[in-house]
């Protein structure tokens, strides 16, 4: 290293950044005090899209793992809360629970799956969904497609319950974009960014493939089963053909398209995005997909980066360093 040029991480932006997140989550730990209902339950439905939003740009943007079958970690995080509740365990608990027995689920599943590469692995975890979707069909408990209410939170008033839910999907976005951010910084990090770029490469100077893609795919497995189980907290009726549908997968890319693929920041950002489209058209029927169906074109035509990819782009701006910038004296 000479004195024209150095090497640097973190930024007087990002320290400020970081500060300022803190600071924005502890505030909105006080949420059900000072929100309404509405906006305690929409923000509630937020936490859960930026964490979709999150866990599938880990997977895909840094990992390069593309897969059109997340909804099947989706709908099991949820089919596990209404098999524990009916087997006697508090249904909090069991919300708490049931993205940790995912992950095993998803650990166990690893080394077929992880096999797959490129079109593959998309193909093969949508069959996995859709065999995930007709076993647990098949299940007496959930009476096929009539599904079956979580009748457990029936013994907390509604005020009550909607706390409870914000409170858990908040601390499940805090933990999960925690979780995210340390290992894309940690060794682990260059080693998923340089399997995505180059997988024969990566091997060639010593990076643990198998073991590092493992590690991404079981904390995208057990982000998505949280977001589904924090669903049905807000749905409360489980059904499966609901929570097994693509539409989530759908959810998930646009989402990371639009904010920016294989940023920290993007997944965030086009979460909000799909929350305002959906706050405004959601109710609008067909207009609603014509408006998400318009916006991914424009994306995809005019900011195929997604908006903080072409911020970063342009101005050279980090607001979550995941890397290391080399930066030249002029």
């Amino acid at each position: 290293m000479t004195d024209a040029v150095w090497v640097r991480r973190w930024s007087s932006v990002s320290i400020i950044t970081i500060v300022g997140l803190a600071g924005i989550i502890a505030i909105l730990a006080f949420g059900p005090l000072f929100l309404g209902s509405y906006w305690t339950s929409r923000l509630t439905t937020l936490f859960i899209y930026i964490i979709l939003a999150v866990m599938w740009n880990a997977l895909a943007g840094y990992a390069g793992l593309v897969s059109v079958g997340q909804q099947a970690f989706f709908g099991l995080g949820a089919y596990v809360v209404i098999r524990l509740s009916d087997a006697g365990m508090p249904v909090y608990p069991a919300i708490a629970l049931a993205p940790v027995i995912i992950a095993v689920l998803a650990l166990v599943l690893s080394p077929l799956a992880l096999r797959l590469r490129g079109g593959e692995f998309a193909i093969g975890m949508w069959v996995f969904a859709e065999l995930a979707h007709l076993l647990v069909n098949l299940d007496s408990l959930i009476q096929g497609e009539t599904g079956r209410s979580l009748i457990a939170l029936s013994a907390f008033a509604p005020d009550v319950r909607r706390a409870n839910n914000y409170w858990f999907a908040l601390g499940a976005m805090t933990i999960f974009l925690a979780l995210v951010f340390v290992l894309l910084r940690s060794r682990m990090g260059a080693s998923v960014q340089a399997i995505r770029d180059n997988e024969e490469a990566a091997a060639s100077v010593g990076v643990r493939v198998m073991a590092t893609k493992r590690t991404i795919f079981v904390l995208a497995a057990a982000g998505c089963a949280a977001a589904g189980a924090l669903t049905l907290s807000t749905l409360i009726t489980f059904q499966p053909k609901t929570f097994f549908s693509v539409q989530w997968t759908a959810y998930m890319i646009f989402m990371t398209l639009v904010g920016g693929l294989g940023t920290f920041e993007g997944p965030i950002i086009g979460a909000i995005v799909f929350f305002i489209v959906e706050s405004l058209f959601g109710s609008s029927g067909v207009w609603y997909l014509i408006a998400l169906g318009a916006s991914a074109l424009v994306f995809s035509l005019w900011i195929p980066r997604g908006i903080w990819g072409t911020i970063t782009a342009r101005s050279g701006i980090q607001l979550m360093p995941i890397g290391y910038r080399l930066l030249f004296r002029k």
